[in-house]
């Protein structure tokens, strides 16, 4: 914190520096007040009270003490940083955006400025933007490691992995202790499928940060567990430990039933599992009646069907996409991986996008008789998801799109997009919930519990019946079943749909090395196998709650 006040003689302004350094906020406080009294309307002073209100968690005060900086000095640019930080605590990330842009304005060569600003761009899915940003905080200080580390996460997001493993690996060589940055060139090597570097580097992060829950959890998706492993009695021992918080509460739990299903203990596999859930669903405070409103609106939005974008009205597109819709857990990384192993397709895994153009159109009234999408607003959404697919930057000129959820909005894809492709994929219902209950998906709130599970497989059951009679023939169902026993006929079949020739290394997808943002990134680069949809079975008697559920939809 510093910045030049020649108002203040320099030991006093030293001494509070001290305090605020050694972590007597308070102390430091009292005595900057002091100082306000002597030396009044000196932006530096209410820049370090306003870091001293942030190091308290007062964050209004904060940014209240900084605004008033700035008011006082509008070039002060370690304020308007300061500020862009406390903003990026409360999630307010465009005010953040503002205030380090205003930094960087002032202050071209600012570092810091420069990778906070990326870390913001990166959460507002302004990738391109991100990448730049990172690249000058390393161009200003070439040996910015956290900047390496930030800009290795948003070159995989971009998908260049190469490039991200680069990026990992020069901020490892400038601090070989930065377990974050092993961490995640770890996950990196997991989604693209190399499952021996993956754990190397997972139990470099172990060593490095013993008690990382996370670490722990990424560890157990990768590794099988013996009865007499040392390691079993060690994750207990953190569990045993009252002042832990609930998230590491529940990643231990989780590895818990991990270990105890690679030793077939299904009794402590479901007490961990169920517990895990029980303290997420806490936690997320969620209900199902959440999801059941959404539901509703879609439906509701479609009940008068919009006119389709005619190709007459819009402009040619230069990439087609392909969207893989269906339930988490149902074999959309499966497909993802076949159909992008075709050298005339990218796949792009998971996009958030088509969900970010698409819910500001959900009808909000209950009473509107005569709710219609507008040509308009379908072309808002077009134009707007065409242009993110652009911002990829990859030669291929078909892009797959896998996000699972999608299928809530196959109305604005057909109406928006009339030249896509959507491949459904179906899987047993039960192998289904089972897969989803069992694993841990951020966001999916109703996956927390057995019969909000088997309730939100209802639903998508009952909006896929909607959109197959709202628009028959022209969505192509797959079986994951299917897939798997006749793996060479149904990928024909699946190719022919999708407009592509024949080409034998969708049958070899598991060389695909494409990374894959998922779950099952270890599953889908192995060969494929049979049988998984009946593993449930081995668990029925642990199960009640959800098959209960199923069975009064069947």
């Amino acid at each position: 914190m510093t910045n030049k006040q020649n108002s203040i003689p320099r030991k006093e302004a030293q001494c509070v520096f001290d305090l605020y350094s050694k972590g007597e906020t308070q102390q430091a406080i009292i005595q900057i007040k002091a100082l306000n009294e002597k030396y009044p309307n000196q932006p530096l002073l209410f820049n370090l009270i306003g870091a001293c209100y942030k190091k308290l968690d007062q964050l209004e005060g904060a940014i209240k003490m900084f605004g008033v900086a700035i008011s006082l000095n509008p070039d002060y640019s370690e304020a308007h940083f300061n500020l862009g930080v406390t903003f990026q605590d409360l999630n307010q990330k465009k005010s953040a955006k503002e205030s380090y842009l205003r930094a960087i304005e002032i202050n071209p060569n600012y570092a810091e400025a420069h990778n906070n600003l990326g870390n913001v761009l990166r959460d507002l899915g302004e990738l391109k933007a991100s990448i730049e940003s990172f690249e000058w905080a390393i161009a200003y200080k070439y040996d910015y490691a956290e900047a390496h580390n930030n800009l290795g996460n948003t070159l995989s997001d971009f998908g260049q992995t190469d490039s991200a493993i680069d990026s990992f690996k020069k901020a490892i060589s400038l601090n070989p202790n930065y377990a974050r940055a092993v961490f995640n060139l770890a996950l990196v090597y997991r989604d693209i499928g190399n499952q021996k570097a993956c754990q190397e580097m997972i139990e470099k992060t172990i060593r490095l940060k013993p008690h990382w829950s996370y670490a722990h959890l990424e560890l157990s998706r990768v590794k099988k567990y013996q009865k007499n492993d040392s390691y079993i009695n060690e994750i207990h021992s953190y569990l045993d430990n009252p002042k832990l918080s609930t998230k590491d509460r529940i990643n231990f739990n989780l590895i818990l039933a991990k270990v105890y299903e690679d030793i077939d203990n299904h009794e402590k596999l479901f007490k961990f599992l169920n517990e895990a859930n029980k303290l997420r669903k806490k936690e997320a405070n969620y209900s199902f009646e959440i999801d059941q409103k959404l539901f509703t609106r879609i439906k509701r939005t479609f009940k008068h069907l919009p006119k389709a974008l005619e190709s007459k009205t819009i402009k040619s597109a230069t990439i087609r996409p392909i969207f893989i819709v269906g339930m988490p857990r149902s074999g959309t990384s499966l497909v993802h991986q076949i159909v992008s192993s075709h050298p005339l397709v990218h796949g792009a895994g998971e996009l958030t996008k088509l969900y970010k153009f698409s819910t500001p159109f959900l009808s909000e009234s209950k009473d509107d008789k005569n709710n219609c999408l507008s040509e308009s607003a379908l072309k808002s959404i077009r134009y707007g998801y065409l242009d993110s697919l652009l911002d990829l930057n990859v030669s291929e000129k078909i892009i797959i799109d896998k996000m699972p959820l999608n299928f809530r909005f196959i109305g604005f894809i057909m109406t928006a997009f009339p030249d896509a492709k959507i491949i459904h994929m179906n899987r047993d219902p039960m192998a289904t919930c089972w897969s989803i209950y069992k694993y841990y998906f951020p966001g999916n709130h109703y996956s927390n519990n057995q019969e909000d599970t088997a309730n939100y497989y209802s639903l998508y059951l009952d909006l896929m019946k909607f959109w197959s009679k709202l628009f028959p023939n022209k969505i192509y169902d797959l079986s994951y079943e299917n897939l798997t026993t006749n793996q060479e006929v149904e990928t024909k079949k699946l190719l022919d749909y999708c407009d592509l020739d024949w080409n034998e290394s969708c049958l070899n997808y598991f060389d695909n090395k494409t990374s894959v943002k998922t779950t099952s990134s270890i599953q889908v680069k192995q060969k494929m196998y049979q049988g998984s949809s009946e593993v449930w079975k081995k668990y029925e008697n642990f199960l009640h709650p959800m098959l209960k559920v199923l069975n009064k939809y069947e």
